[in-house]
């Protein structure tokens, strides 16, 4: 993917509008976490988790700027985007992600390097591979890998990276080393190692290692098409085959694994991309595909792919495993995030001395048969429940007639927090979270019973009138006709994850509301009721700390 300093090799893209359901809705400043879970209804309320963080661990630091989370991760300061498949080294995570201390004055992105023990609290730790330093230009998007084999001749457990450099708009392949357990990586003196064909879009190399061929694989973002190329070495590429889907925009950051559902025991893998799916009234996001894969090329169970998540912004998703769960767990649960933005209103979104939105929480993803289609299923990962403080609940259930707006029996206290409650409408209707105040604006997240889908609305929020008429489309995800829906909201600075039907569906979306301005209920066409409700603070996750 492009660095934010070259517009002219990134399209905005623009979802179709989703259907328009009759909200309400505003925000002053949240990044939310949704997760909404599709249950019977005798089905029993989610179990508390033991909270484990300390009581100043919830203190925001004094100065800490209105627009930047608490919880989710940025930069100390300049611009982010895209994120890198994090590696597994020495029992920490190594994130990479795009990063610009130049913008917007200046041009070109770099690896900037964060570490976590848990997939949730992320620690920056300064640039990892510099811009302009070989004379290839910036540093755009790419992948790690550990070399265990020594396939690469940099010697056993080096960690290799391979990413996109451009100068000029021309796009190439080079190929960087760290022997420094990840903390910086050195230029490799044949770089690049792969050249631009002649061809304008060329770039995001994924590489994995395929067991079966006992070779390296790497797919390439080569605009509306995927291009596969194996090696023996990291350095030397044979192009083998491509896979071409019109209609999708620029194919960027595209992935490639292979899954087991543990019900049902169907294998299958799967091939990934960030695209638009505007034509289908969908979003930009990370569509994806199950098929075969032979060595060489990969076969399509369907023409149409399926979306990981149907908001707004969860775009340059990657994913990975746990290389410590064994053969057998490693393909049955891989991990995800992505970047909470969109190309159509990137630059614009609110900050401060961070620029470029967040990273989402890490979600865990599972494979299982859904009306025969083997799909994705995403939730947040269980390490989230860690950060929690003691919460405040509220067992009695409430009701709400038609037309009547409740305050929740809980409510924050201006920082971010977790919110569960259980919502039904057994005669249909809707139910209607509002989080902020109508005086400083609100952001609307709800189930409508009838239609089955639960939706995001951020109309009124404190962005939205500053924005693209992208910005302020109402996102909806199915999740059934059951009645009722567990929520499970996290709720930050400025995103919002909401995870639907016991993960098959997900909205992730940038949203600017007030944390401090409460939450109330709305039922609208028939009579609602609320209960199970509790309330955690989340812990701060200063990135800059020790």
């Amino acid at each position: 993917m492009t660095g934010v300093e070259n517009p002219g090799a990134k399209r905005s893209v623009r979802p179709g509008r989703a259907t328009l359901l009759s909200l309400i809705a505003g925000g002053v400043v949240v990044a939310i976490g949704l997760v909404v879970l599709l249950l019977p209804r005798d089905a029993s309320p989610p179990v508390e988790p033991t909270p484990t963080a300390t009581s100043d661990a919830f203190d925001v630091p004094e100065g800490w700027e209105r627009f930047r989370p608490t919880f989710h991760l940025t930069p100390e300061q300049h611009w982010m985007n895209d994120p890198q498949r994090p590696v597994l080294i020495d029992g920490e995570w190594h994130l990479y992600y795009l990063y610009n201390a130049d913008y917007p004055e200046g041009n070109g992105t770099e690896w900037h390097l964060a570490t976590s023990a848990d997939m949730v609290t992320w620690k920056n730790r300064g640039v990892a591979i510099e811009k302009y330093r070989n004379g290839l230009g910036d540093i755009l998007t790419g992948s790690a890998v550990v070399d265990e084999r020594d396939t690469a001749g940099f010697g056993a457990g080096t960690i290799v990276a391979l990413t996109t450099q451009q100068d000029e708009g021309v796009q190439r392949q080079s190929l960087f080393t760290s022997t420094d357990g990840g903390r910086t990586f050195q230029n490799y003196e044949g770089n690049p190692i792969m050249d631009n064909p002649g061809v304008t879009d060329w770039r995001d190399p994924k590489v994995v290692w395929d067991d079966a061929h006992e070779r390296w694989v790497m797919v390439l973002a080569e605009g509306e098409r995927l291009g596969f190329y194996t090696s023996t070495n990291l350095r030397e590429w044979t192009y083998v085959s491509d896979f071409v889907r019109d209609g999708y925009g620029l194919l960027e950051c595209p992935d490639l694994f292979e899954m087991v559902d543990p019900v049902s025991g169907r294998r299958t893998w799967v091939l990934g991309a960030s695209a638009d799916a505007a034509r289908s009234g969908g979003t930009t996001g990370f569509a994806y595909w199950t098929g075969t894969w032979d060595g060489e090329r990969f076969a399509a169970d369907a023409d149409e792919p399926q979306w990981l998540d149907g908001g707004s912004d969860f775009y340059a998703a990657v994913t990975w495993d746990d290389p410590r769960d064994g053969d057998r767990g490693r393909l049955e649960r891989r991990f995800a995030l992505a970047w909470v933005n969109n190309w159509a209103y990137a630059r614009e979104l609110p900050g401060g001395s961070s620029q470029g939105g967040s990273l989402s929480t890490t979600r865990e993803i599972t494979l299982r048969e859904v009306d025969g289609r083997l799909t994705l299923l995403s939730q947040p990962v269980t390490e989230v429940a860690a950060q929690e403080g003691r919460a405040r609940s509220a067992v009695a259930p409430v009701t709400v007639a038609p037309g009547n707006i409740t305050a929740l029996p809980v409510q924050s206290t201006g920082a971010a927090y977790r919110l569960r409650a259980t919502v039904s409408a057994p005669d249909g209707g809707e139910v209607r979270l509002r989080l902020g105040s109508p005086e400083r604006g609100e952001v609307t997240v709800g189930y409508d019973a009838e239609a089955g889908k639960v939706f995001l609305d951020r109309r009124r929020d404190e962005a939205a009138d500053a924005l693209s008429d992208t910005y302020r489309e109402v996102r909806v995800a199915p999740v059934g006709t059951g009645g009722m829906v567990v929520f499970d909201v996290i709720v930050d600075a400025s995103s919002i994850e909401v995870f639907t039907g016991d993960g098959q569906a997900s909205l992730t979306s940038a949203a600017f509301v007030d944390l401090a301005g409460g939450v109330t209920v709305e039922s609208v066409g028939a009579e609602a009721e609320i209960r199970d409700v509790s309330l955690s603070p989340l812990a701060v996750n200063d990135p800059s700390a020790p």
